[in-house]
């Protein structure tokens, strides 16, 4: 009984550990026999070591070679049997190595730092969010956790866990605990109230495992904005009511910019001048006209074309004769 206890609990060793120990064995128990065996050839048990070492690895140096048929023999037997476990043995490390990059980019490998954002849910905010993050913070790791994706993004400093984010499970192995800061993004596979009943859920259960995380939430309807409150959320993001003042001020300010004025008192209480282009700018890039004003301490946000104003238009967009700059 003692010895099948010994027998099992020798097998639930990792398999390349237990085949570097009979390898270990092999070396030490040939290079002690080929000492014995042949004493003028192998002056010290070390060089039988070494002599077991280069043999068993198949280099074959030929600085010690056996001349007895009993040696010649010992070394037969060792390249036959050693040689077997060796290459056992870097084909478990390399399909180790294997096994474990794929559990990695599959998200099932736990992340065991601290101090680190956690983002819950993929999609394109997501994918600017860990762009700026790595922008703003090139050093922060960032822990995705996301059950729809089948492998994580290859973004620098990104631990993807895959998984759903209100499960204890996911969110332990995402090491919620010492986790600095959790951004939940609205689910988009879901309705409006699916997700922001998820999003609280997922809250919920962030806040049981770490009361002190500072949680940022995505809430698409204004209804669930208290259950957020509740839940503990540090900072609620309200998409929609956001994203309706954003293109409600826009609306404003093409308006306004209508209206035959050389000042415009904007609803953002800031004064917008109407800037001629330069002829030294007729046909450049919109960033090359963005920095030749700030060399002039004037800082622009748009332009105005004949049929109504461009608010921060592509970095590439070639300047007319006919615009003219919006400028603070």
């Amino acid at each position: 009984m003692k010895s099948n206890r010994i027998f099992i609990s020798w097998l639930r060793w990792p398999l390349f550990i237990r085949i570097g120990l009979i390898i270990l064995f092999l070396i030490l128990l040939f290079g002690q026999i080929i000492y014995l065996l042949e004493p003028e050839q192998f002056t010290s048990v070390f060089e039988g070591i070494w002599w077991a070492v280069v043999t068993i690895s198949t280099v074959g140096y030929g600085d010690y070679v056996p001349h007895t048929p009993l040696g010649q023999a010992a070394g037969m037997l060792l390249i036959f049997i050693g040689a077997s476990f060796v290459t056992a043995y870097f084909a478990t490390l390399s399909a180790a190595a294997f096994s474990k990059q794929h559990r990695y980019i599959e998200g099932k490998v736990a992340y065991k730092g601290r101090g680190h954002v956690i983002i819950i849910g993929w999609n394109e905010k997501s994918n600017r969010l860990l762009r700026e993050l790595q922008l703003a913070a090139p050093s922060k790791t960032v822990v995705l956790i996301d059950e729809s994706l089948k492998e994580g993004p290859l973004i620098e400093n990104v631990h993807f866990i895959r998984g759903h984010a209100a499960d204890d499970e996911t969110l332990k192995r995402a090491n919620i605990t010492e986790a600095d800061t959790v951004m939940v993004t609205a689910d988009q596979y879901k309705s409006e109230a699916e997700a922001d009943m998820l999003s609280v859920l997922i809250l919920l259960s962030v806040k049981g495992l770490n009361p002190l995380a500072y949680c940022i939430v995505e809430i698409l309807t204004d209804r669930f904005v208290t259950n957020a409150e509740r839940a503990g959320a540090n900072k609620i993001i309200g998409t929609s009511q956001l994203l309706s003042r954003v293109m409600l001020e826009h609306y404003r300010v093409k308006l306004q910019l209508s209206k035959p004025q050389s000042l415009i008192e904007l609803t953002l209480d800031k004064k917008v001048r109407l800037i001629s282009v330069p002829s030294e700018l007729h046909g450049a890039a919109y960033k090359t006209c963005v920095l030749y004003f700030l060399d002039h301490n004037t800082t622009i946000i748009g332009i105005q074309k004949e049929e109504g104003p461009m608010i921060t238009p592509p970095l590439s967009y070639k300047v007319l004769e006919t615009d003219q700059f919006l400028a603070l």
